[in-house]
């Protein structure tokens, strides 16, 4: 077992190199963030240091989240395990109370000697009314947890449409996400000498769209479009699906002025972040720290912009499955390259723990993507899974192969669909009366451990 001054390894120099680099961790996610972002190629959205990180580590093209709502889905990355196991099926849920003895990601770090850090919102917190609580925010994962406090929806601004808030600030102080920077940047310093796992949990871009002017004065109005829809999509699609949060489709009533205008908001509050995390990674560099230290950096899950009508999370398109993810580790060639294996969440623990030289609980239901770093371009496994429940009345399950998305619906209005991403990377043609229906049927019923390569 390592400790914050002795790593025991193989051999003396093993123990000297070990006990001279150990393999810190900076664990950072932001809050409802899609993969609009520079270094996934949106042409809009400006993220210059989101954007190096990925310009030195892998960026992982398809990466899927559990469950399409921050409370399952958190759980599932940082235990290692999926909803089903959890029995995380929605917010205001802690995993302890199914899962007990269950060794999250950073307490794993904890337990071998690092000092665990927490700022910001790592497992769900609601968000506005729980800024600068640690309501679940799991103590024993930690040895400091700190929910930074901010004046979020309390600044003045626009308002429209359940929430969804464009407000432009003047500055950014005493907003969440500059606290959370400010208070992981002195955790750094305070720790730099041992050996650390500091998880920094970014709030933007989730609602409110909090963010200073000018933030919003990179993105005119004119340039931002709206996303294109057919007439005829919501024929095809089971009434399951159409029936989880209702009010989120149909652009939830707003007019096209304030889709717009609700766009323009989500890449300030993006760009916001990528700040804030900028100045996160550049305390990391001044301190010598990045040739030490594995960096992480994702979404939580995706989040629709009116593509199908649909705006937020919650449903199981690619647009709130898919999740951006990056990972730089010392001693792995990243430089720029990018793999569009498909890979999961629950790999990203077992991943974490291999780079820093960590023995990973037996029970995890990922695998590590190590591979991947070095050989980018190699198959990973043969689909990824995501699901979501909604109230008891409404249960999805959704399988994305290489090629294809496959949906089942249970419940009020229950179906299947099914997408050909080879020719259809939108969505829009539900091919479930296919002849490829009955093989995905049969890969599905196969489960997650049917798809390990």
């Amino acid at each position: 077992m390592l400790t914050r001054r002795t790593f025991l390894g193989a051999s003396a120099a093993s123990i000297c190199r070990a006990a001279s680099r150990p393999k810190n961790v900076l664990f950072l996610m932001a809050d409802d963030l899609n993969v609009s972002l520079g270094c996934y190629g949106h042409p809009l959205v400006k993220t210059p240091n989101i954007d190096a990180l990925a310009a030195r580590g892998v960026r992982f093209d398809r990466m899927y989240c559990q469950f399409p709502l921050c409370g399952p889905s958190r759980a599932s990355l940082l235990t290692g395990l999926r909803p089903d196991t959890t029995k995380v099926l929605g917010n205001n849920v802690d995993f302890r109370l199914h899962r007990p003895d269950a060794v999250t990601l950073p307490q794993l770090f904890k337990k071998n000697g690092y000092f665990a850090g927490r700022v910001g919102k790592m497992f769900h917190m609601n968000v506005p009314n729980e800024v600068g609580t640690n309501r679940f925010q799991d103590d024993a994962s930690w040895h400091h947890s700190f929910s930074p406090p901010g004046l979020e929806n309390k600044s003045p601004g626009q308002k429209f449409a359940m929430r969804m808030a464009p407000i432009q600030t003047a500055t950014d102080q005493g907003q969440a996400d500059t606290n959370a920077a400010d208070a992981a940047i002195a955790l750094l310093e305070q720790h730099r000498k041992e050996p650390f796992f500091l998880g920094v949990g970014m709030l933007r871009p989730h609602l409110p769209w909090v963010a200073p002017s000018r933030f919003f004065d990179l993105y005119p109005r004119e340039a931002v479009t709206l996303a294109e829809n057919r007439a005829d999509d919501h024929a095809d699609i089971p009434r399951a699906h159409l029936g989880v949060r209702p009010q989120l489709w149909q652009h939830m009533q707003m007019p096209e002025a304030h889709q717009r205008e609700a766009r323009r908001a989500y890449y300030a509050s993006t760009s916001y972040m990528d700040e804030q995390v900028g100045r996160v990674l550049q305390a990391l560099d001044r301190l010598g720290l990045r040739e030490d230290t594995i960096v992480a950096f994702m979404g939580d899950h995706g989040w629709s912009l009116g593509e199908h009508t649909h705006w937020q999370k919650m449903n199981l398109f690619e647009t709130n499955a898919r999740v951006p993810f990056l990972l730089a580790a010392p001693g792995q060639a990243g430089n720029g390259r990018a793999t569009t294996a498909l890979t999961e969440f629950v790999d990203v623990y077992p991943t974490v723990a291999e780079l820093a030289g960590q023995r990973a609980p037996g029970e995890l239901e990922g695998q590590s993507m190590v591979r991947l770093l070095r050989e980018p371009r190699r198959r990973f496994k043969k689909a990824a899974f995501t699901q979501l429940q909604f109230e008891d009345r409404i249960v999805g399950r959704s399988m994305r192969t290489e090629r294809y998305r496959y949906i089942v619906w249970e419940g009020e209005g229950g179906g299947e669909e099914v997408y050909d991403h080879r020719v259809d990377p939108g969505e829009f043609t539900n091919q479930a009366n296919s002849a490829v229906t009955a093989a995905l049927r049969a890969q599905f019923a196969r489960g997650w451990r049917g798809a390990r390569a």
